[in-house]
Protein backbone atom coordinates (compact mmCIF):
# COMPACT_ATOMS: atom_id res chain seq x y z
CA UNK A 1 0.00 0.00 0.00
CA UNK A 2 1.76 3.27 -0.85
CA UNK A 3 1.71 6.30 1.69
CA UNK A 4 -1.31 7.89 -0.32
CA UNK A 5 -3.54 5.18 -0.57
CA UNK A 6 -2.79 4.70 3.50
CA UNK A 7 -3.46 8.61 3.51
CA UNK A 8 -7.13 8.07 1.59
CA UNK A 9 -7.83 5.38 3.82
CA UNK A 10 -7.24 7.04 6.86
CA UNK A 11 -9.04 10.20 5.79
CA UNK A 12 -12.28 7.65 4.32
CA UNK A 13 -12.28 5.62 8.12
CA UNK A 14 -12.14 9.27 9.76
CA UNK A 15 -14.53 10.38 8.03
CA UNK A 16 -17.21 7.31 8.09
CA UNK A 17 -16.42 7.75 11.95
CA UNK A 18 -17.40 11.06 12.26
CA UNK A 19 -20.84 10.26 10.32
CA UNK A 20 -21.62 7.73 12.67
CA UNK A 21 -21.14 9.33 15.45
CA UNK A 22 -22.99 12.51 14.42
CA UNK A 23 -26.13 9.53 12.89
CA UNK A 24 -26.15 7.78 16.06
CA UNK A 25 -29.37 7.54 17.29
CA UNK A 26 -30.08 9.61 20.54
CA UNK A 27 -26.40 11.17 20.10
CA UNK A 28 -27.56 14.68 21.17
CA UNK A 29 -30.16 13.99 23.46
CA UNK A 30 -30.15 15.11 26.74
CA UNK A 31 -32.40 15.82 29.66
CA UNK A 32 -32.33 18.08 32.92
CA UNK A 33 -35.26 17.18 35.35
CA UNK A 34 -34.55 20.99 37.19
CA UNK A 35 -36.05 22.63 33.69
CA UNK A 36 -39.01 20.81 33.83
CA UNK A 37 -40.52 21.59 37.37
CA UNK A 38 -43.25 24.40 37.09
CA UNK A 39 -43.01 26.58 40.22
CA UNK A 40 -40.27 24.00 42.18
CA UNK A 41 -37.94 25.37 38.92
CA UNK A 42 -34.53 27.08 40.08
CA UNK A 43 -34.45 29.84 38.06
CA UNK A 44 -33.44 29.07 34.12
CA UNK A 45 -33.40 31.32 31.12
CA UNK A 46 -35.47 28.55 28.84
CA UNK A 47 -35.14 30.58 25.63
CA UNK A 48 -38.78 30.43 24.60
CA UNK A 49 -39.23 31.55 21.79
CA UNK A 50 -34.63 31.71 20.69
CA UNK A 51 -35.18 35.41 20.06
CA UNK A 52 -32.10 37.45 21.16
CA UNK A 53 -32.39 38.85 24.29
CA UNK A 54 -30.55 41.91 23.46
CA UNK A 55 -32.61 44.78 21.88
CA UNK A 56 -33.40 45.05 18.66
CA UNK A 57 -30.65 46.42 16.08
CA UNK A 58 -30.72 50.05 16.24
CA UNK A 59 -33.11 50.12 19.40
CA UNK A 60 -31.70 50.90 22.92
CA UNK A 61 -34.05 50.63 26.02
CA UNK A 62 -35.00 54.14 27.88
CA UNK A 63 -37.16 52.30 30.70
CA UNK A 64 -37.96 49.10 31.77
CA UNK A 65 -40.28 47.48 34.57
CA UNK A 66 -39.90 44.00 35.87
CA UNK A 67 -42.08 41.91 38.08
CA UNK A 68 -40.37 39.32 39.77
CA UNK A 69 -41.31 36.22 41.87
CA UNK A 70 -39.33 35.56 44.81
CA UNK A 71 -36.35 33.65 44.63
CA UNK A 72 -36.04 30.18 45.74
CA UNK A 73 -37.44 28.80 49.17
CA UNK A 74 -37.13 25.81 51.39
CA UNK A 75 -40.45 24.78 50.63
CA UNK A 76 -43.55 25.87 50.13
CA UNK A 77 -45.89 25.04 52.87
CA UNK A 78 -48.89 23.20 51.61
CA UNK A 79 -46.34 20.90 49.15
CA UNK A 80 -43.96 20.17 52.85
CA UNK A 81 -47.21 19.26 54.66
CA UNK A 82 -48.68 17.40 51.42
CA UNK A 83 -45.95 15.67 50.35
CA UNK A 84 -42.38 16.13 51.51
CA UNK A 85 -43.14 15.79 55.32
CA UNK A 86 -45.69 12.28 54.76
CA UNK A 87 -43.00 10.92 52.56
CA UNK A 88 -40.42 11.87 55.21
CA UNK A 89 -42.11 10.27 58.44
CA UNK A 90 -42.56 7.56 56.58
CA UNK A 91 -39.33 6.42 55.77
CA UNK A 92 -38.17 7.07 59.00
CA UNK A 93 -40.88 4.66 59.74
CA UNK A 94 -39.17 1.73 57.67
CA UNK A 95 -36.18 1.23 59.50
CA UNK A 96 -36.19 -2.73 58.59
CA UNK A 97 -35.87 -1.84 54.72
CA UNK A 98 -32.27 -2.13 53.52
CA UNK A 99 -32.01 0.54 50.81
CA UNK A 100 -27.96 0.24 50.24
CA UNK A 101 -29.77 -2.79 48.32
CA UNK A 102 -31.80 -1.17 46.07
CA UNK A 103 -31.25 0.50 42.54
CA UNK A 104 -31.65 3.85 42.29
CA UNK A 105 -32.69 4.03 45.47
CA UNK A 106 -29.55 3.08 47.54
CA UNK A 107 -28.57 6.41 48.45
CA UNK A 108 -31.65 6.38 50.88
CA UNK A 109 -29.32 4.33 53.30
CA UNK A 110 -28.13 7.92 54.26
CA UNK A 111 -30.26 10.34 53.12
CA UNK A 112 -31.10 13.01 55.72
CA UNK A 113 -34.31 15.04 54.67
CA UNK A 114 -33.17 18.76 53.52
CA UNK A 115 -35.73 20.93 55.08
CA UNK A 116 -37.42 21.24 58.37
CA UNK A 117 -41.06 22.40 59.71
CA UNK A 118 -39.36 25.97 60.63
CA UNK A 119 -37.84 26.27 57.44
CA UNK A 120 -40.71 26.42 55.60
CA UNK A 121 -41.23 29.79 53.25
CA UNK A 122 -37.64 30.89 54.26
CA UNK A 123 -35.16 31.75 51.63
CA UNK A 124 -32.86 29.60 50.57
CA UNK A 125 -29.19 30.92 50.52
CA UNK A 126 -28.63 30.06 46.30
CA UNK A 127 -31.94 32.10 46.21
CA UNK A 128 -30.04 34.71 47.78
CA UNK A 129 -27.51 34.71 45.38
CA UNK A 130 -29.46 34.27 42.21
CA UNK A 131 -31.23 37.25 43.41
CA UNK A 132 -28.31 39.20 43.61
CA UNK A 133 -27.20 37.92 40.51
CA UNK A 134 -30.24 39.12 38.82
CA UNK A 135 -29.53 42.76 40.07
CA UNK A 136 -26.41 42.62 38.78
CA UNK A 137 -27.49 41.36 35.35
CA UNK A 138 -29.76 44.49 35.23
CA UNK A 139 -27.08 46.44 35.70
CA UNK A 140 -25.19 45.50 32.93
CA UNK A 141 -28.48 45.30 30.38
CA UNK A 142 -29.59 48.49 31.53
CA UNK A 143 -25.85 50.41 31.80
CA UNK A 144 -27.54 53.92 30.73
CA UNK A 145 -30.68 53.49 32.35
CA UNK A 146 -30.55 55.42 36.20
CA UNK A 147 -30.92 53.39 39.00
CA UNK A 148 -33.70 53.31 40.28
CA UNK A 149 -34.20 55.14 44.37
CA UNK A 150 -36.58 52.31 45.20
CA UNK A 151 -38.15 48.31 44.29
CA UNK A 152 -41.20 47.37 45.77
CA UNK A 153 -41.86 44.01 47.54
CA UNK A 154 -45.05 42.81 48.64
CA UNK A 155 -44.28 42.16 52.88
CA UNK A 156 -43.84 38.39 53.01
CA UNK A 157 -40.90 37.71 54.28
CA UNK A 158 -39.15 35.63 51.19
CA UNK A 159 -40.26 38.57 48.83
CA UNK A 160 -38.68 41.37 50.91
CA UNK A 161 -35.34 39.50 51.27
CA UNK A 162 -35.31 38.61 47.54
CA UNK A 163 -36.04 42.73 47.27
CA UNK A 164 -33.23 43.55 49.52
CA UNK A 165 -30.73 40.90 47.91
CA UNK A 166 -31.84 42.20 44.03
CA UNK A 167 -30.89 45.42 45.57
CA UNK A 168 -27.51 44.58 46.49
CA UNK A 169 -26.64 43.49 43.20
CA UNK A 170 -27.78 46.42 41.62
CA UNK A 171 -27.14 49.64 43.12
CA UNK A 172 -23.39 50.21 42.95
CA UNK A 173 -22.98 52.51 46.26
CA UNK A 174 -24.34 51.03 49.71
CA UNK A 175 -27.47 52.96 50.92
CA UNK A 176 -28.82 53.82 47.76
CA UNK A 177 -32.05 51.99 46.80
CA UNK A 178 -34.83 51.57 49.42
CA UNK A 179 -37.16 48.31 49.67
CA UNK A 180 -40.71 49.72 50.20
CA UNK A 181 -42.80 46.75 51.42
CA UNK A 182 -46.75 46.77 50.06
CA UNK A 183 -48.98 44.99 52.71
CA UNK A 184 -50.57 41.69 51.79
CA UNK A 185 -53.92 43.25 52.79
CA UNK A 186 -56.99 40.88 51.86
CA UNK A 187 -59.32 44.20 51.44
CA UNK A 188 -57.10 46.32 49.46
CA UNK A 189 -58.73 45.81 45.96
CA UNK A 190 -56.37 45.89 43.11
CA UNK A 191 -53.85 48.25 44.73
CA UNK A 192 -51.07 45.97 45.94
CA UNK A 193 -48.88 43.30 44.95
CA UNK A 194 -51.66 40.23 46.23
CA UNK A 195 -54.22 41.41 44.23
CA UNK A 196 -55.25 37.53 44.51
CA UNK A 197 -55.55 37.52 48.05
CA UNK A 198 -58.09 40.66 47.69
CA UNK A 199 -60.42 38.90 45.43
CA UNK A 200 -62.87 36.84 46.58
CA UNK A 201 -63.63 34.70 43.98
CA UNK A 202 -60.26 33.55 43.57
CA UNK A 203 -59.34 30.45 45.19
CA UNK A 204 -55.77 28.96 46.02
CA UNK A 205 -56.98 25.58 45.96
CA UNK A 206 -57.83 26.14 41.99
CA UNK A 207 -56.72 23.56 39.85
CA UNK A 208 -56.16 21.19 42.34
CA UNK A 209 -58.75 18.16 41.65
CA UNK A 210 -57.64 18.84 37.75
CA UNK A 211 -53.89 18.16 39.02
CA UNK A 212 -54.73 15.17 40.77
CA UNK A 213 -57.39 12.97 38.21
CA UNK A 214 -53.83 13.28 36.26
CA UNK A 215 -50.83 13.03 38.86
CA UNK A 216 -52.61 9.80 39.48
CA UNK A 217 -52.29 8.62 35.78
CA UNK A 218 -49.07 9.33 35.59
CA UNK A 219 -47.40 7.77 38.61
CA UNK A 220 -49.14 4.38 38.34
CA UNK A 221 -46.54 3.22 36.46
CA UNK A 222 -44.18 4.34 38.51
CA UNK A 223 -45.50 3.75 42.15
CA UNK A 224 -45.93 -0.29 40.21
CA UNK A 225 -42.59 -0.60 39.52
CA UNK A 226 -41.03 0.99 43.30
CA UNK A 227 -43.50 -1.26 45.05
CA UNK A 228 -41.67 -4.44 42.43
CA UNK A 229 -38.63 -2.80 43.64
CA UNK A 230 -39.57 -2.52 47.51
CA UNK A 231 -42.26 -4.74 48.88
CA UNK A 232 -43.50 -3.51 51.99
CA UNK A 233 -42.67 0.45 51.68
CA UNK A 234 -46.22 0.72 49.94
CA UNK A 235 -45.41 3.47 47.91
CA UNK A 236 -48.24 6.10 46.88
CA UNK A 237 -48.81 8.85 44.60
CA UNK A 238 -48.40 11.49 46.99
CA UNK A 239 -44.91 9.45 48.00
CA UNK A 240 -43.98 9.87 44.63
CA UNK A 241 -44.92 13.31 43.89
CA UNK A 242 -42.94 14.41 47.15
CA UNK A 243 -39.89 12.39 45.80
CA UNK A 244 -39.69 14.44 42.43
CA UNK A 245 -40.75 17.84 44.20
CA UNK A 246 -37.30 17.03 46.07
CA UNK A 247 -35.39 17.45 43.37
CA UNK A 248 -35.73 20.98 43.07
CA UNK A 249 -36.15 21.73 46.80
CA UNK A 250 -33.06 20.11 47.66
CA UNK A 251 -31.28 21.35 44.78
CA UNK A 252 -31.85 24.48 45.91
CA UNK A 253 -30.83 24.05 49.09
CA UNK A 254 -28.03 21.16 48.92
CA UNK A 255 -26.89 22.72 45.36
CA UNK A 256 -28.01 18.81 44.00
CA UNK A 257 -30.29 15.95 44.87
CA UNK A 258 -30.61 12.07 44.33
CA UNK A 259 -34.02 12.61 43.39
CA UNK A 260 -33.20 13.92 39.84
CA UNK A 261 -31.06 10.91 38.94
CA UNK A 262 -32.98 9.92 35.93
CA UNK A 263 -31.95 5.79 37.18
CA UNK A 264 -34.72 7.18 39.68
CA UNK A 265 -37.17 9.06 37.92
CA UNK A 266 -36.80 8.73 33.49
CA UNK A 267 -37.25 11.61 31.53
CA UNK A 268 -41.34 10.82 30.46
CA UNK A 269 -41.72 10.38 33.84
CA UNK A 270 -40.61 14.20 34.47
CA UNK A 271 -42.66 15.33 31.59
CA UNK A 272 -45.48 13.96 33.35
CA UNK A 273 -44.98 15.80 36.90
CA UNK A 274 -44.63 19.06 34.48
CA UNK A 275 -47.88 18.39 32.79
CA UNK A 276 -49.57 18.01 36.49
CA UNK A 277 -48.19 21.13 37.31
CA UNK A 278 -48.90 22.90 34.53
CA UNK A 279 -52.62 21.55 34.63
CA UNK A 280 -52.92 23.04 38.12
CA UNK A 281 -51.21 26.51 37.18
CA UNK A 282 -53.72 26.74 34.23
CA UNK A 283 -56.90 26.85 36.31
CA UNK A 284 -55.27 28.35 39.02
CA UNK A 285 -54.11 31.68 37.72
CA UNK A 286 -54.25 30.79 34.06
CA UNK A 287 -56.55 30.45 31.54
CA UNK A 288 -58.36 27.81 33.29
CA UNK A 289 -59.52 30.40 35.62
CA UNK A 290 -62.05 32.92 34.68
CA UNK A 291 -60.76 35.85 37.16
CA UNK A 292 -56.82 35.57 36.34
CA UNK A 293 -56.99 38.46 33.24
CA UNK A 294 -59.09 40.70 35.46
CA UNK A 295 -56.57 40.08 38.63
CA UNK A 296 -53.82 40.54 36.47
CA UNK A 297 -54.66 43.80 34.49
CA UNK A 298 -54.41 46.03 36.79
CA UNK A 299 -50.57 45.18 36.86
CA UNK A 300 -50.15 45.57 33.35
CA UNK A 301 -52.34 48.77 33.01
CA UNK A 302 -49.83 50.82 35.51
CA UNK A 303 -47.31 49.90 34.43
CA UNK A 304 -48.07 50.60 30.67
CA UNK A 305 -49.02 53.89 32.29
CA UNK A 306 -45.60 54.76 33.91
CA UNK A 307 -43.81 53.73 30.47
CA UNK A 308 -45.77 55.43 27.72
CA UNK A 309 -45.53 58.64 30.17
CA UNK A 310 -43.53 61.45 29.18
CA UNK A 311 -43.06 61.78 32.92
CA UNK A 312 -41.64 59.70 35.10
CA UNK A 313 -39.52 59.59 38.63
CA UNK A 314 -37.81 56.57 37.81
CA UNK A 315 -36.16 54.56 34.58
CA UNK A 316 -36.25 51.27 35.97
CA UNK A 317 -39.54 49.85 38.18
CA UNK A 318 -39.03 46.56 39.50
CA UNK A 319 -41.70 44.67 42.10
CA UNK A 320 -41.25 41.43 43.80
CA UNK A 321 -44.38 39.40 44.70
CA UNK A 322 -45.36 35.64 44.59
CA UNK A 323 -46.66 33.04 42.10
CA UNK A 324 -49.76 33.67 41.95
CA UNK A 325 -49.30 37.27 40.14
CA UNK A 326 -46.98 37.14 37.39
CA UNK A 327 -48.86 34.30 35.32
CA UNK A 328 -52.11 36.77 35.84
CA UNK A 329 -50.74 39.22 34.30
CA UNK A 330 -49.46 37.02 31.46
CA UNK A 331 -52.75 36.09 30.87
CA UNK A 332 -54.38 39.24 31.17
CA UNK A 333 -51.36 40.28 28.28
CA UNK A 334 -52.55 36.65 26.13
CA UNK A 335 -49.16 35.11 26.25
CA UNK A 336 -48.52 31.62 26.04
CA UNK A 337 -52.16 30.83 25.68
CA UNK A 338 -52.68 27.59 24.14
CA UNK A 339 -55.55 28.62 21.43
CA UNK A 340 -56.46 32.00 20.31
CA UNK A 341 -58.24 34.04 23.44
CA UNK A 342 -62.36 34.76 22.73
CA UNK A 343 -63.48 31.02 22.77
CA UNK A 344 -65.10 29.34 25.56
CA UNK A 345 -63.69 28.75 28.94
CA UNK A 346 -64.28 24.82 28.13
CA UNK A 347 -62.62 25.39 24.66
CA UNK A 348 -59.28 26.67 26.44
CA UNK A 349 -60.08 24.16 29.16
CA UNK A 350 -60.24 21.44 26.26
CA UNK A 351 -56.24 22.13 25.54
CA UNK A 352 -55.44 21.11 28.30
CA UNK A 353 -57.16 17.13 28.42
CA UNK A 354 -56.78 15.12 31.64
CA UNK A 355 -56.40 11.86 30.38
CA UNK A 356 -52.63 12.60 28.23
CA UNK A 357 -50.62 15.37 27.71
CA UNK A 358 -50.51 17.94 25.11
CA UNK A 359 -46.78 18.38 24.32
CA UNK A 360 -47.23 21.23 21.92
CA UNK A 361 -48.82 23.56 24.83
CA UNK A 362 -47.86 27.00 24.93
CA UNK A 363 -48.45 27.14 28.74
CA UNK A 364 -45.65 25.56 30.70
CA UNK A 365 -45.22 26.76 33.82
CA UNK A 366 -41.44 26.29 34.06
CA UNK A 367 -41.36 28.77 31.36
CA UNK A 368 -43.12 30.89 33.13
CA UNK A 369 -42.63 30.73 37.33
CA UNK A 370 -39.38 29.02 38.27
CA UNK A 371 -38.44 30.57 41.38
CA UNK A 372 -37.23 34.41 40.95
CA UNK A 373 -39.31 34.41 37.84
CA UNK A 374 -39.53 37.76 35.94
CA UNK A 375 -41.76 39.57 33.09
CA UNK A 376 -40.22 42.64 31.77
CA UNK A 377 -42.17 45.44 29.81
CA UNK A 378 -39.23 48.05 27.94
CA UNK A 379 -39.69 50.98 26.24
CA UNK A 380 -37.17 51.10 23.43
CA UNK A 381 -35.74 54.36 20.89
CA UNK A 382 -35.09 52.94 17.33
CA UNK A 383 -33.47 54.90 15.14
CA UNK A 384 -31.72 53.23 11.88
CA UNK A 385 -33.70 49.83 12.67
CA UNK A 386 -33.65 48.80 8.65
CA UNK A 387 -37.26 48.67 7.62
CA UNK A 388 -39.01 50.50 10.60
CA UNK A 389 -39.58 54.25 11.29
CA UNK A 390 -36.97 56.04 13.69
CA UNK A 391 -39.29 56.26 17.08
CA UNK A 392 -40.52 55.02 20.07
CA UNK A 393 -41.40 50.83 20.39
CA UNK A 394 -42.58 48.28 23.24
CA UNK A 395 -41.00 44.72 24.02
CA UNK A 396 -42.03 42.12 26.54
CA UNK A 397 -39.13 40.04 28.07
CA UNK A 398 -39.95 36.36 30.29
CA UNK A 399 -37.36 34.99 31.63
CA UNK A 400 -35.21 37.04 29.22
CA UNK A 401 -36.93 35.41 26.50
CA UNK A 402 -38.34 38.12 23.90
CA UNK A 403 -42.36 37.45 23.64
CA UNK A 404 -44.63 38.92 20.78
CA UNK A 405 -47.41 40.50 21.59
CA UNK A 406 -50.99 39.65 20.34
CA UNK A 407 -51.68 41.66 17.22
CA UNK A 408 -48.84 43.95 18.01
CA UNK A 409 -46.01 43.04 16.10
CA UNK A 410 -45.27 46.20 13.83
CA UNK A 411 -41.34 46.81 15.32
CA UNK A 412 -38.23 45.50 15.25
CA UNK A 413 -37.67 42.08 16.61
CA UNK A 414 -40.34 40.83 18.44
CA UNK A 415 -41.25 44.59 19.74
CA UNK A 416 -44.03 46.64 18.87
CA UNK A 417 -44.63 50.82 18.07
CA UNK A 418 -46.21 53.07 20.08
CA UNK A 419 -49.13 53.47 18.65
CA UNK A 420 -49.94 49.59 18.10
CA UNK A 421 -48.93 49.02 22.43
CA UNK A 422 -51.72 51.57 22.88
CA UNK A 423 -54.39 50.04 20.55
CA UNK A 424 -53.21 46.35 21.91
CA UNK A 425 -53.29 47.73 26.30
CA UNK A 426 -56.61 49.35 25.63
CA UNK A 427 -57.90 46.00 23.84
CA UNK A 428 -56.91 44.19 26.88
CA UNK A 429 -58.30 46.93 29.52
CA UNK A 430 -61.74 46.51 27.26
CA UNK A 431 -61.53 42.30 27.91
CA UNK A 432 -60.17 42.45 31.75
CA UNK A 433 -61.32 45.85 33.38
CA UNK A 434 -64.06 45.31 36.41
CA UNK A 435 -61.70 43.59 39.02
CA UNK A 436 -64.33 44.67 41.86
CA UNK A 437 -66.96 43.09 39.83
CA UNK A 438 -65.09 39.98 38.58
CA UNK A 439 -63.80 39.00 41.84
CA UNK A 440 -67.50 39.66 44.06
CA UNK A 441 -65.42 41.93 46.35
CA UNK A 442 -67.58 42.19 49.81
CA UNK A 443 -65.58 44.78 51.61
CA UNK A 444 -65.28 48.73 51.28
CA UNK A 445 -63.34 50.94 49.78
CA UNK A 446 -62.15 48.15 46.79
CA UNK A 447 -60.49 49.44 43.64
CA UNK A 448 -60.04 48.45 39.93
CA UNK A 449 -56.36 50.36 40.26
CA UNK A 450 -53.03 49.88 41.48
CA UNK A 451 -51.58 53.30 42.32
CA UNK A 452 -48.87 51.85 44.39
CA UNK A 453 -46.25 53.65 41.93
CA UNK A 454 -47.24 56.68 42.31
CA UNK A 455 -48.64 56.68 45.80
CA UNK A 456 -45.98 59.07 48.08
CA UNK A 457 -47.43 57.73 51.13
CA UNK A 458 -45.94 54.93 50.89
CA UNK A 459 -42.11 56.51 51.70
CA UNK A 460 -39.43 55.40 49.92
CA UNK A 461 -38.66 52.25 52.16
CA UNK A 462 -35.57 50.78 53.71
CA UNK A 463 -32.52 51.15 53.00
CA UNK A 464 -30.93 48.08 51.95
CA UNK A 465 -26.86 48.33 52.16
CA UNK A 466 -24.71 45.43 51.40
CA UNK A 467 -25.75 43.13 54.67
CA UNK A 468 -27.70 44.72 56.58
CA UNK A 469 -30.94 47.23 56.69
CA UNK A 470 -31.19 49.09 59.18
CA UNK A 471 -32.06 52.50 58.45
CA UNK A 472 -35.04 53.58 57.50
CA UNK A 473 -35.80 56.85 55.59
CA UNK A 474 -39.62 58.59 54.26
CA UNK A 475 -38.67 62.20 52.97
CA UNK A 476 -38.37 62.78 49.91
Amino acid sequence: MTLMDFKLKTGLLLVLARTSSAASLYSTYNFNPLEHMGGVAPYFEPQDPPASPSPPQGCTPVRAAYLNRHAAIYANDFDYEEYIEPFVSKLENHTSIDWSKVPALNFLAGWTAPITEAEQELLTRAGKVEATQLGATLSFRYANLKLPSRVWTSSAERTFKSAQSFVRGLETEDNTIGAVSVYESEKSGANSLTPYKSCPAYSSSAGSEQSSEFTKKFTGPITERLNALVPGFNFTSNDVYGMMELCGYESVIRGISPFCDLDLFTPDDWLGWEYSADIQYHYNVGYGNQVSGYVGLPWLNATASLLLSDKSSEDLYVSFTHRELPPMVIVAMGLFNNSAFGGSASAINDTMPLDRINYRRAWKSSHILPFLGNLAIERLNCTGSYGYDNGEYYRVLVNSAPQPLPDCEDGPGTSCSRKGFETYLQDRVDMFQGFSEKCGVDYDNSTDYLSIYTDTSLGNGTLVGKRNAHSTYNAF
